[in-house]
């Protein structure tokens, strides 16, 4: 069995999709059945690190779409006969389908969020959506928002959602080093992990930052640390300032994989009431840190907390509701990793989705 896997990013990526896509290939090489995975990514921001065994990670394609068409024609051309094409994003589809054509062989598409849940803004890519064979979405919400445009029910479609090692995570102390390094010392504080996209503006930071002077009033040491960096963080900085909690919002930025677990654990309550999530795997890594969650009922996020059973949910729309549950939140016992994440544990996304494979072989 040998598979051919399209990817924007993977090893050497950052983010939601990277990590999910580092997921896929690592399940995909431990198959008993599998003999090789060519991998070919779009895009590789650091170095790759140590690859699994059996993957072929084929990297002469970054930097334009012209070399990347041309890797991929290459590796095809190369040794044709795979199982199986997998498509890692809807914008490689295009690319994907040229593959299906040639080798005739099943396609998979795989979902995430946002992206899917529309017809696309390219002709060739939403007629292409009608001739995968099958589609894994990494969440029930993300599923519904596809097909209501795709109209796909007839093919197979498989829930995906994402996974936590929980082992690399775990409760702790929050870490003086980077208390000191925010400014953060004797503070109670609220987090929230995520890219600053000027376009989406889905994660929730506004919302939080417009009932903060409603928090500090009854907690005057409240902070609210923003984790990620992108295009919208000078709006959102502004936006501290002429609110007047400038002391209260302190932007962390970029941080690396290996300060990740340590910045969770700086938070006494991670909250992203968010409208354009597909799953939020942030949501996992903070409760395997055992930091008490509030997520959004109006997204795929209610599934990163099995719709309340290990989370908060809460109505974006609502600021009432927001501010009552991040205080019953700040009540709740910190430090606790809900028994129910082991649902999401790395060893449950390998069997589900080796049972994807088997139907495949």
């Amino acid at each position: 069995m040998r598979v051919l896997c399209l990817i924007t990013d993977a090893f050497g990526g950052h983010g939601g999709i990277s990590k999910f896509n580092c997921d896929v290939l690592t399940s995909i090489c431990l198959h008993p059945d599998l003999t090789e995975v060519v991998a070919i990514p779009r895009i590789m921001l650091n170095e790759a690190g140590p690859l699994p065994h059996k993957l072929n990670y084929v990297t002469t394609g970054l930097g334009s779409k012209i070399k990347y068409i041309v890797t991929v024609m290459k590796a095809i051309k190369k040794n044709p006969h795979f199982s199986l094409i997998i498509c890692g994003h809807i914008n490689l589809l295009p690319i994907a389908y040229l593959c299906c054509r040639i080798m005739r062989k099943p396609l998979i598409l795989i979902i995430y969020g946002i992206d899917a849940w529309q017809p696309t803004n390219s002709f060739l890519t939403n007629r292409f959506v009608k001739h995968i064979h099958a589609f894994i979405s990494i969440s029930e919400y993300t599923k519904r928002r596809f097909l209501h445009w795709s109209k796909l029910e007839q093919i197979p479609s498989f829930i995906l959602p994402n996974c936590v090692k929980i082992e690399q995570y775990g409760p702790g102390p929050k870490k003086i080093e980077l208390l000191e390094r925010y400014g953060l010392k004797d503070k109670i504080i609220l987090m929230t992990v995520g890219r600053l996209d000027s376009f989406e503006r889905a994660k929730g930071f506004d919302e939080v930052m417009d009932i903060l002077p409603q928090i500090r009033q009854e907690i005057p040491n409240i902070a609210y640390l923003i984790v990620g960096d992108g295009k919208d963080r000078g709006r959102l900085e502004k936006k501290a300032k002429l609110m007047g909690i400038a002391d209260t919002v302190v932007f962390a930025g970029h941080i690396s994989e290996s300060e990740k677990a340590d910045h969770y654990r700086l938070a006494d309550v991670y909250v992203m009431p968010s409208r354009g999530e597909g799953f939020g795997f942030v949501f996992l890594e903070a409760m395997a840190c055992g930091i008490p969650v509030i997520a959004s009922k109006s997204d795929g996020s209610c599934e990163a907390v099995k719709h309340g059973e290990l989370g908060m949910l809460v109505n974006p729309d609502d600021s009432s509701e927001l501010k009552q549950a991040i205080f019953l939140a700040l009540n709740k016992a910190k430090g606790i990793v809900p028994e129910g994440l082991n649902y999401f544990s790395f060893e449950n996304f390998v069997s589900r989705f080796h049972k994807i494979l088997d139907v495949y072989k």
